[in-house]
């Protein structure tokens, strides 16, 4: 009697699980709601996914908070830039862990259908189980001692218990194993769902704390805003005149105002880096402060901060899809990730270009420039000097992933990276520093 004892137990439990009631278990169909996940189903579950990472608005009051934030900052450039180059960093971790975090939720995801369509599979033997246990307290075996005269049923009843339980107890606690495996899935699942949405918070008060640096540090140019917006539109045209980058990148630099100086200042660095006494080569690419590389771009190599966290999907000299090589390596990404400057350098053009889509064109000094191509946004202008590690553009969302030069057909944003030496594309491999070691200084 103690092993029916505990056998209904089990199945009791099961049942309670499937929220139906004890009359209903003989039958073979489940409940609605216990059905396995359907496509639809899976698709709204990822939709959910998609907006707490993506549509978690900041309150006002939170808004407000970062904005005295900043204005509490001091104003000098290493201040700014420091803080700038941090959140970065931050935001690229954050989209990360992110991306980690809804993978591990889609193979949890997956085992909860696994293991919900297999329960439906054996809810027949479910009913069985209970049913069994239902008659046998129903009508429970004669007791000996009482009745003596049912010898013979007591001793059918127990050759027949002793076939029969055995077999219910199996099925009954290998039902009982994948509940709780089950139910600790659903717990799981939970916990992350809850850790999705408080890095996700966190993801947009950074990339608002970004916003509002990035307006700080226009605030400064705001004296030569009208000058600029000029400098924007002839570079717009000659864009439209140019027949290739080496093409675009010899005009801008010679016709464009801001840009001439961005070179002069990259030959200017230049001059002054190679007029410094030799020295041991460089570990780190300078402080947060400097108005000006402080490591030849030359020199730099292992040292560069990859641009945006993603997967990458060509290398350079790969076949592209026109018959050619690949010119640059292009990198898939997570929508809207932030792309940070891969060096120090000038921006000597940032806007659009043919197929290329949104383009920033950085000047490195010594012969060298740094192309990124793919982006929805970009966030600095004609002339400005930007630090490696600092945010400088947004990527795509998904139905722009086709915006950079070479189209691979992928469902997620691409990023395109090209580093220029004298005009000729070359490999940008060595300059990457290792992802676990990102040198940028500051």
């Amino acid at each position: 009697m103690a092993d029916t004892v505990v056998l209904k137990a089990a199945a009791l439990a099961l049942i309670a699980s499937f929220g139906g009631p004890l009359a209903a278990v003989p039958s073979p169909a489940y409940a609605q709601d216990s059905e396995p996940l359907s496509p639809e189903a899976r698709e709204a579950r990822k939709a959910e996914l998609d907006a707490i990472a993506r549509d978690i608005a900041l309150t006002e009051g939170r808004q407000g908070e970062l904005r005295a934030e900043i204005e509490a900052l001091d104003k000098d450039n290493a201040t700014l830039n420091q803080t700038l180059i941090g959140t970065g960093k931050r935001v690229q971790a954050l989209e990360g862990e992110i991306e980690k975090t809804e993978q591990r939720m889609g193979a949890l995801s997956n085992n909860e259908a696994e293991i919900r369509a297999s329960l439906v599979e054996r809810r027949g033997v479910l009913a069985e189980v209970l049913a069994a246990l239902q008659r046998m307290g129903h009508r429970p075996p004669p007791a000996l001692l009482v009745r003596p005269e049912d010898a013979l049923a007591s001793v059918r009843s127990a050759i027949l218990l002793g076939a029969v339980v055995p077999t219910l107890r199996g099925a009954a606690l290998e039902l009982t194993a994948d509940l709780k495996q089950l139910i600790a899935l659903r717990s799981e699942i939970g916990r992350e769902r809850d850790r999705l949405r408080a890095d996700a918070t966190s993801l947009a008060e950074d990339r608002t704390r970004i916003r509002l640096l990035l307006e700080e540090k226009r605030a400064r140019r705001a004296a030569s805003e009208v000058a600029l917006a000029e400098e924007q539109r002839k570079a717009a045209a000659l864009a439209e005149q140019a027949v290739s980058l080496r093409d675009l990148i010899a005009m801008m630099e010679k016709e464009i105002a801001a840009s001439a100086k961005a070179s002069a200042e990259a030959d200017k660095s230049d001059a002054a880096i190679e007029s410094a006494p030799d020295s041991a080569p460089p570990t780190s690419l300078g402080s947060a402060g400097r108005m000006a590389p402080a490591v030849a771009f030359a020199e730099a190599k292992g040292l560069l901060p990859q641009p945006v966290n993603g997967r990458e999907v060509k290398r350079f000299g790969d076949r592209d899809d026109l018959g050619g090589t690949a010119q640059g390596i292009s990198l898939s990404t997570r929508a809207s990730a932030q792309v940070s400057s891969p060096a120090d350098g000038w921006v000597v053009y940032a806007g659009p270009f043919r197929s290329y889509g949104q383009l920033l064109i950085i000047n490195a000094g010594g012969g060298y420039h740094v192309l990124l191509a793919g982006m929805e946004r970009i966030d600095v202008q004609l002339g400005q000097f930007v630090l490696a590690g600092e945010p400088v553009a947004a990527m795509a969302t998904p139905r722009l992933a086709s915006a950079g030069p070479v189209d691979i057909g992928a469902a997620q944003p691409v990023l395109y990276i090209e580093f220029r030496k004298n005009g000729n594309s070359i490999d940008s491999a060595p300059w990457w520093a290792d992802s676990s070691d990102q040198k940028v200084g500051g």
